[in-house]
């Protein structure tokens, strides 16, 4: 267990805490295995288990009984009490028939593991009354909340994981973060594991020794060691290979590390803020990241909503953006009202580009209002560059109609993944889940060049 400034462990405070009830600390039963892996329920003054459809949790698996046992809540914690099951109930692995437990303590309900946690009451965060958080922009209540939370958090230490779609502006929030945080004199240091090579990921983060592997004629610091004081800002954080996870999770947890084939420990004074496109808990059921990685980065969980769910943010993000351009071109009303309902798949980032282009139209043509503005269809509409309609030809047969839709459909998507990723073939494939080679080879298959297409 770790240990605490107050002499206990993070498990005993947790209990403490537990027998404090104005606390608003309770307890909570989660399943870790069986079919009913990832199910939570609170410990109320009683939580029946077993097979049966009439207990609160049920655990539909051959080795739990119908009735198997009940965590009843006690002054002294959670009493577990086994009802006479036939594979029995177990407690750190010992067999028991009643035992007293804290939170953090593990139960085998026949062959299902079931962990008791700590859980506190959340505490409501008021929106900020201001419509800025650094570079960012948003008066709509989803950014206003996002801002309130920031405002709290930004001069603590907690680690920040930003979640949300691409172009939503998650670097700009992190950066936001540094600036109001007490590390803003430190450095601000950004990886992309996203853009990082698979091979050179780890020496990226921690550094590495002459010799460490073939090319590294010299020794060199990492990202931990050039934040050193300041702010770390992991970019694409659900890309980072598994074999790499447990590093990551050990110098986050020890503040401590060593450089790719050193044999010196280092220290590290570094916050750190993480940013995804992906769901991480989605990605933790799948078996693509770990848990305990996941959990000690979602301490500050912020999900950074899509512009087209804040159309109200809209008009004043076209304001800053031309003000940040140099200004002296106006928007009509009817450029805003096309602007406020497109629906911005590319989100911020998507906006920024087409006002670019248009500004520089605009100026190129002497306007001095900015009338007109490209927008590309959203995807799926008509024009929007879809594969075109299904259309059959008699005489062809079945399997050379579904040949040409399959091609198509093969070139268009590879052409558009490794768009995604700059031509950068492992990031594409570890992004689609697909085999690095093959996607190689599909690319070269349909003449897509990509950013390694020399490696083989």
């Amino acid at each position: 267990m770790t240990p605490r400034e107050d002499g206990g462990t993070e498990v005993e405070v947790a209990t403490r805490a537990v027998q404090t009830p104005e606390t608003g600390v309770g307890i909570q039963a989660l399943v870790l295995s069986g079919k009913a892996k990832g199910t939570s329920l609170r410990v109320g003054d009683r939580l029946r288990i077993g097979k049966a459809p009439d207990n609160e949790l049920v655990l539909a698996d051959d080795t739990v009984s119908r009735h198997h046992c009940e965590l009843l809540r006690v002054d002294g914690g959670v009493l577990v009490r086994d009802l006479g099951s036939t594979n029995g109930t177990r407690v750190q692995g010992a067999k028991v028939s009643e035992a007293l437990v804290q939170p953090g303590a593990v139960l085998k309900v026949g062959e299902v593991e079931i962990v008791l946690r700590a859980t506190v009451r959340s505490v409501e965060v008021m929106p900020s009354d201001k419509t800025a958080f650094g570079g960012v922009i948003g008066q709509s209540l989803a950014m206003r909340s996002i801002f309130g939370i920031l405002e709290r958090i930004a001069p603590t230490e907690a680690t920040v994981l930003l979640e949300g779609e691409t172009g939503t502006g998650k670097d700009v929030l992190a950066r936001a973060i540094w600036h109001e945080s007490t590390r803003a004199q430190g450095p601000f240091v950004v990886v992309d594991c996203g853009a990082v090579s698979y091979s050179l990921l780890e020496s990226e983060l921690f550094g590495h020794e002459r010799g460490a592997f073939t090319g590294a004629v010299a020794a060199r610091q990492g990202a931990f060691e050039l934040a050193e004081g300041g702010t770390l800002f992991l970019d694409e954080i659900g890309e980072l290979p598994l074999d790499v996870q447990p590093k990551l999770l050990r110098v986050l947890e020890t503040k401590e590390f060593r450089r790719v084939g050193g044999n010196r420990t280092l220290r590290s004074n570094v916050r750190v803020v993480v940013a995804t496109k992906r769901n991480l808990q989605r990605e933790v059921l799948a078996g693509k990241f770990r848990e305990d990685l996941y959990f000690r980065l979602a301490v500050v969980p912020i999900a950074v909503p899509p512009l087209r769910s804040r159309r109200e943010d809209i008009p004043a993000l076209v304001n800053h953006i031309l003000k940040a351009s140099g200004g002296g071109i106006a928007v009509s009303n009817e450029t805003m009202q096309g602007l406020v309902a497109h629906d911005w798949p590319g989100n911020v980032r998507e906006l920024r580009n087409i006002l670019d282009r248009s500004l520089y139209l605009a100026r190129a043509a002497g306007q001095p209002e900015l009338s007109l503005v490209s927008l590309p269809a959203s995807p799926g509409a008509p024009g929007a560059g879809a594969v075109e309609a299904f259309t059959f030809e008699a005489g062809k047969t079945y399997r050379e109609t579904r040949a040409r839709y399959d091609a198509e459909f093969e070139r268009r998507y590879v052409k558009w993944l490794l768009g995604r990723h700059g031509g950068n073939v492992s990031a594409a494939a570890r992004d689609a889940r697909m085999d690095r080679k093959h996607l190689h080879d599909m690319a070269k298959k349909h003449g897509l060049r990509s950013a390694d297409h020399d490696e083989e």
